[in-house]
């Protein structure tokens, strides 16, 4: 019966520990600086924070004597920071590149039912009726701004170890332009219509191999000449761009993938919509360009999360056991020290005080390297990962100051539980033995 309690005992506390450590991971920023302000009141006006100022100061300049037990917490919970805010910056510098692709000024058009352009069609008896619809702004020369594209995935060797890799290969009309202003030729020039000429993205050309300006490249067992590079910021600078004329028949297209409409006016979207809805030839549904690649971004990004949190709590319970074993041996060794101060009138409460923010600062360094190393390491990092459209996309890995605040969290949460044990067995050391013993 007393082993069955002490492990409810034993469950129900790690219960409580893991949900104080999810909600402390979780607190607001300004909830964490009210508490910090909380407990430096305390310190600082109460007579027991004041002893437990005290105490703490004791420890820190002990510090040094124990470098090596101190460098086990700090290293571990470096690498546990490092890690989680790598993975967590790899989706959200996904996150970011799709949301900057597209605006709620433009709106793409895919068939009814359709998640993404590779499974989409669009007829070319549909592409004048579309462009006839209420909602879609015109040009200078009366002509709707619309874009009918193709999408075509080709295969391109990656320029970090060679193997093939998806790459898009948009076909475009002359509106794409137009429809993108943030989508700006850097060297060379625009591809020339009825041509096989291909403009690349930044992002592309530094990722795949073959797509210098001045190249050749065989697609279609045809040969393509790469006549400019182009920059957008967003998901844009992934692709190969052609004249949809040039790249339909070359893949044996005769239909298009998708429509990319400028609208007309703050209830341009609206009024598009309902006319497509009132056409019976057209069984499309419509999105706003942002909208719809800030979609293609959520499964990844929500992936990727996942997996940066569950490899982070992995990491982080060997660090905890590291803090565990390391805060422990400190108070062993500590004993007599511990024993004099609990002699002189230091209650129970400035010793656990002590050894616990002695514990928070060790795990404070350690979030700090951690977030340092992941900051200079991968902020700004360019990599390629599959997207929805099954090709790949170049995007950056991004650190904002919200995932270094998190990493920093997650830190001092290790260092709490690591160091909550050996605190409250600090202040329970029967201070007649301690003195014996030494």
């Amino acid at each position: 019966m007393k082993r069955l309690k002490g492990f409810f005992a034993g469950l129900l506390t790690v219960l409580a520990l893991a949900a104080g450590l999810v909600t402390w991971i979780m607190l607001p920023w300004y909830a964490v600086a009210g508490l910090v302000v909380l407990i430096a009141l305390w310190l600082m006006l109460t007579r027991s924070g004041k002893l437990a100022r005290a105490a703490t100061s004791i420890g820190i300049a002990g510090l040094p004597q124990r470098w090596g037990a101190s460098l086990v917490i700090v290293v571990g919970i470096a690498g546990v920071v490092g890690v989680l805010v790598a993975m967590l910056a790899m989706g959200e510098g996904f996150k970011a590149t799709l949301d900057k692709t597209g605006g709620d000024d433009t709106a793409i058009i895919l068939r009814g039912g359709s998640q993404a352009e590779t499974n989409s069609v669009i007829t070319r008896d549909q592409v004048p009726l579309i462009g006839g619809l209420a909602g879609i702004a015109k040009g200078a020369d009366g002509k709707p701004l619309a874009s009918p594209e193709l999408s075509q995935v080709v295969n391109m060797p990656a320029m970090s170890d060679g193997n093939d890799v998806n790459v898009q290969f948009r076909g475009v009309g002359e509106a794409a332009w137009a429809l993108r202003p943030k989508l700006k030729i850097i060297e060379g020039r625009k591809f020339n219509g009825g041509l096989r000429e291909i403009v690349v993205g930044d992002g592309a050309r530094h990722q795949f191999r073959g797509l210098e300006l001045g190249k050749q490249l065989k697609l279609a067992n045809q040969m393509w000449t790469v006549v400019g590079v182009f920059k957008s910021g967003d998901s844009h600078d992934s692709e190969l761009w052609a004249d949809a004329e040039v790249l339909g028949p070359a893949y044996q297209r005769s239909s298009y993938q998708s429509m990319t409409v400028k609208l007309d006016g703050k209830d341009g979207f609206k009024r598009l919509k309902a006319a497509l809805a009132a056409d019976p030839r057209l069984k499309l549904d419509i999105e706003t360009t942002h909208d719809y690649y800030a979609k293609q971004s959520e499964g990844l990004t929500k992936l990727i999360n996942i997996l940066g949190t569950v490899i982070g709590s992995i990491m982080a319970i060997g660090a905890v056991f590291g803090a565990l074993n390391s805060m422990y041996a400190a108070v062993a060794g500590r004993a007599r020290e511990i024993a004099t101060m609990r002699a002189l009138g230091f209650r129970g409460l400035p010793v656990v005080t002590a050894v616990m923010l002695e514990t928070m600062l060790l795990a404070l360094l350690g979030g700090l390297l951690g977030a340092a190393i992941a900051w200079l390491v991968f902020n700004g990092y360019t990599v390629s990962t599959l997207g929805q459209n099954f090709s790949q996309v170049v995007f950056q890995f991004r650190v904002s100051p919200e995932l270094l605040w998190t990493g920093l969290k997650w830190a001092l949460g290790i260092g709490l539980v690591g160091g909550l044990f050996p605190a409250l067995r600090a202040a329970r050391l029967p201070v007649a033995d301690a003195l014996r013993a030494a």
